[in-house]
């Protein structure tokens, strides 16, 4: 009997009793003789750990490791070493899910604090405890607006927005009846003009532009949300969290929906995930939000306590009136993002952003200063900028890539390069040096 299975021989005995069988195989009776398999398996023999850790330590030394000016959605931020030793914490693992507040207090509390520094960080008035990614609670609130909007069905998505958040929208949009219209892109940004257009033929539920955009333009969104309001429809708006610590915010723009990635909040890129999504909404909306929302109160002690307050997901309540089904633990990248923020404070996560738009534009005045490199559109722009290249874009990618660099990201015809506080000086000369051959 194996060592890690708990149950005797006299167990199995019972069981297979009840069962009306004599043998395990006999629980596989009904399986035709012709599909059953009767080789070996090709599994690996067992090894001791320092063994396994030998193998997964060859396997990771076949990954090229390179210098990382690529963003579109995902940034290589630093990440303090403490992260991963508070994260392992017992009082922050206490359960699957927080439903029993007397044993999830570790859970529920980093929860609520969560819940805070995205709301300071959003300037909105509520966040729910956590998305899976950017691209899901973007499409998630493409949902609320719709469902907020009654018998609106239709939103208008900028054609500045990262493609990969479309494809997700079109996705989730294809069985919900909800019509998806793009805003039209002129000079590299978001056309209030084509937008005002759009919202007068009526029927629009909600609004989504990105900003900064996916050019990594920071648009001028002033009257977007009046323009949006004045006909009924919500103003969503998608942005990377840690650029918020020094653009406008969200509700600085009047938006009604906040919602993005917040991966760049010290979580590594994972080879894409996992990650986490934040959702931030004016208090109105409160009840149209997905997911869960945790509240603080007191016990019959008077002593502090956390607790879910609102929890509109099918598990809870009748389905058809269920706002949606996220669940599962992604909170634990909630947890990094707000021990990140409380490592960080303000300040330091102001410095990161101010160091990443430094480098930013250092690199792009030192590209076209090459003469092969031309800024696509003069438009103010934060860590990310997409320049056009007179030459050969895909021989000049791989000779980034045969220097140790991700030297940005195709686009088009030129790339879309991104610097976060990561990126020395002397890394940003040496990209420089090898775009200029």
């Amino acid at each position: 009997m194996n060592k890690y299975f708990p149950h005797t021989s006299s167990d199995l005995h019972t069981m297979m009793e009840k069962a009306g069988v004599k043998s395990l195989d006999g629980l596989y009776d009904q399986i035709p003789e012709s599909i059953r398999f009767r080789g070996d398996y090709k599994l690996p023999s067992e090894m001791s750990e320092m063994e396994v850790r030998d193998v997964f330590a060859k396997l990771g030394s076949q990954n090229q490791q390179l210098t990382c000016f690529a963003g579109y959605g995902v940034y290589d931020h630093y990440t303090p070493s403490v992260i991963p030793s508070l994260l392992t914490r017992s009082e922050f693992l206490t359960s699957y899910t927080p439903y029993q507040a007397e044993i999830s207090q570790g859970t529920l509390h980093y929860i609520f604090e969560y819940q805070s520094m995205m709301t300071e960080l959003t300037g909105m008035d509520i966040s729910n405890a956590s998305m899976y990614d950017g691209t899901t609670a973007a499409a998630e609130a493409m949902m609320m607006s719709v469902a907020a909007g009654k018998k609106q069905n239709k939103v208008l998505v900028s054609g500045a927005l990262n493609p990969k958040t479309r494809e997700v929208l079109d996705t989730y949009a294809l069985h919900q009846g909800i019509e998806l219209a793009t805003i039209p892109v002129k000079d590299g940004v978001t056309s209030k003009q084509d937008l005002e257009a759009l919202l007068a033929e009526g029927g629009v539920a909600g609004v989504m532009v990105q900003q900064p955009n996916v050019f990594g333009i920071v648009e001028d969104l002033t009257g977007y949300a009046e323009a949006c309001h004045e006909q009924k429809a919500l103003f969503i708006m998608d942005s990377v969290a840690s650029d918020l610590a020094v653009l406008k915010t969200p509700g600085e723009w009047g938006a009604d929906i906040a919602v993005g990635d917040g991966q760049s909040l010290g979580i590594p890129m994972l080879f894409g995930g996992p990650y986490v999504g934040y959702m931030c909404c004016t208090e109105k909306l409160i009840r149209k939000m997905p997911g869960r929302i945790v509240g603080m109160t007191k016990d019959n002690r008077e002593q502090r306590a956390f607790v879910l307050t609102l929890q509109a997901r099918e598990q809870h309540i009748r389905r058809q009136k269920a706002t949606s089904n996220i669940c599962s633990n992604q909170s634990l990248m909630a947890l990094f993002v707000t021990i990140y923020c409380a490592l960080m404070g303000k300040q330091g996560l102001k410095e990161a952003a101010q160091l990443s738009y430094a480098g930013a534009h250092y690199l792009c005045d030192e590209l076209q200063k090459t003469g092969k490199f031309h800024l696509t559109y003069d438009k103010p722009f934060f860590n990310e900028f997409y320049v056009k290249y007179d030459g050969d874009v895909d021989a000049l990618y791989q000779r980034f890539i045969d220097a140790g660099f991700l030297g940005g990201v195709k686009f088009a015809d030129g790339l879309l390069f991104a610097v976060t506080e990561k990126r020395t000086k002397e890394e940003i000369d040496n990209l420089v040096k090898i775009a200029a051959l």
